[in-house]
C-alpha cells in the first residue's frame, strides 16, 4: 500500500509541475502558447495583466529616458520579448533592471527587431541602470575621515576614493539624450561620467573630462596597489599624460583633488604610510 500511494504522490507531482510549466511558458508568451485547460480564462486574464504590467512598470520605472524615446508599439513589443525569453537568475524585483540589461546587451542582438534599436541605447540604458544599482548599494560611505583638508594636507596624505563613486566613459553624451535629442552618430570625444552616492545618500553625476577620470582611476586603483599620497598621483597623471611641465599638473591637479572631495567622490585623505 505505501508503494502504490508512493506512487500516485510522484504521478501526482510530476503532473502537477507539468502544468505550472504549461502556466508560465503561458504568461511569459500568451501569443505562442495556449492556455493550460481547465482555467477559467477571465482568471487567466487577470495572471496575465498582473504579470506583465508589474515587469513592465517596473522596467519603465528604472529606465525612464530609454521609456521616453520608444513609442508605445515598440516599448511593450521589446519588454514582452523580454519576458517571454530571458531566463533571470534572481526573483528580487530590484534586480529586474540589471536582468532587463543583460537582455539588452546579450540576447536583443540575435532578433531581427533590434536593427530598429537607436545606436545608443545600450549606453543610455547602462548609464540609467548605473543610477538605480547607486541609489540600492549596500556599500557604505568610508567613515573616520575628516571633512576639511589644507592644500598641503591634499597633495601629502593618501586620497581614498568612495566605493559609491563609479567612474564611466561612453561614446554617446548619455546624460543629455532624450526625446529632443537622439545623436546617430557619437561625437569625436568621449564622455566620460562619474555617477556617485553622497553622504547624504543622494545619487549625482559629474561631468568629467579625459584627464580627471584618469586621476579618479588613478586614485581607485589604490585599493589593490598600495597607497600613493596626491602629489605621487598628480606626477603619474603628468607622466602618463606626457605633459611637459609636471608641476603644472601637480598645481591644477590639486583643484582637482579638492573638488572631487567636496562633491563626495572622494571620502578623504589618511596617511600613506
Amino acid at each position: 500500500m505505501a508503494v502504490d500511494q508512493r506512487e500516485k504522490n510522484e504521478k501526482y507531482q510530476a503532473g502537477f509541475q507539468l502544468m505550472q510549466g504549461y502556466f508560465a511558458a503561458h504568461l511569459r508568451a500568451p501569443q505562442a502558447v495556449v492556455a493550460p485547460a481547465g482555467i477559467e480564462e477571465r482568471r487567466m486574464g487577470i495572471y496575465r495583466d498582473l504579470i506583465y504590467n508589474n515587469i513592465e512598470s517596473f522596467i519603465a520605472g528604472g529606465f525612464p529616458v530609454l521609456r521616453s524615446i520608444f513609442d508605445n508599439e515598440r516599448w511593450h513589443a521589446m519588454v514582452r520579448d523580454f519576458v517571454h525569453r530571458h531566463q533571470s537568475h534572481s526573483p528580487y524585483f530590484l534586480q529586474i533592471s540589471e536582468e532587463f540589461l543583460q537582455y539588452l546587451q546579450t540576447e536583443r542582438g540575435e532578433f531581427t527587431e533590434s536593427e530598429q534599436d537607436p545606436p545608443y541605447m545600450l549606453e543610455l540604458a547602462h548609464y540609467e541602470w548605473v543610477e538605480l544599482a547607486l541609489d540600492v548599494s549596500e556599500e557604505e560611505f568610508p567613515t573616520g575621515l575628516a571633512e576639511t583638508y589644507t592644500d598641503r594636507q591634499v597633495l601629502e596624505l593618501s586620497p581614498v576614493a568612495s566605493p559609491l563613486a563609479w567612474n564611466l566613459s561612453y561614446q554617446f553624451p548619455v546624460h543629455h539624450i532624450g526625446p529632443a535629442f537622439q545623436p546617430v552618430d557619437p561625437p569625436q570625444t568621449p564622455t566620460f561620467l562619474v555617477v556617485y552616492r553622497n553622504r547624504a545618500d543622494t545619487v549625482a553625476f559629474l561631468e568629467a573630462n579625459a584627464v580627471t577620470s584618469h586621476l579618479l582611476s588613478l586614485v581607485q586603483s589604490q585599493r589593490e596597489n598600495g597607497a600613493a599620497t596626491g602629489r605621487e598621483l598628480l606626477e603619474t597623471l603628468a607622466a602618463d599624460i606626457q605633459h611637459p611641465q609636471p608641476e603644472q599638473v601637480v598645481e591644477f591637479g590639486g583643484d582637482i583633488l579638492r573638488k572631487l572631495h567636496s562633491l563626495d567622490i572622494l571620502a578623504g585623505f589618511r596617511s600613506s604610510i
